[in-house]
């Protein structure tokens, strides 16, 4: 079962919240970082907009590497040799 944490936050005058302590850490965001707010289902997910953006490529990658031909760890070094090889050209 996950850990579940809940954190409460005031909305201010210009819609403006501050993340609870605990919360912050949880995401792993610090002053200046941005997050992202996804609104599903009368509900929103807050998330560290690096994750969700490293979440959003790897889903439209997704069966890529298949398509490359590209089945195992070999596949990979192969390809990086022959890249190599071919910028040294």
């Amino acid at each position: 079962m996950q850990n579940v944490l809940v954190g409460n936050a005031k909305v201010m005058a210009k819609g403006q919240i501050t993340l609870p302590k605990d919360i912050r850490e949880v995401l792993g965001v610090k002053t200046g970082d941005r997050v992202t707010l996804i609104s599903q289902d009368n509900q929103v997910i807050i998330m560290n907009s690096a994750v969700y953006a490293m979440k959003m490529l790897q889903s439209s990658m997704e069966g890529e590497a298949a398509k490359a031909g590209l089945r195992s760890d070999e596949d990979v070094v192969d390809l990086v040799k022959k890249m190599r090889s071919e910028e040294q050209d």
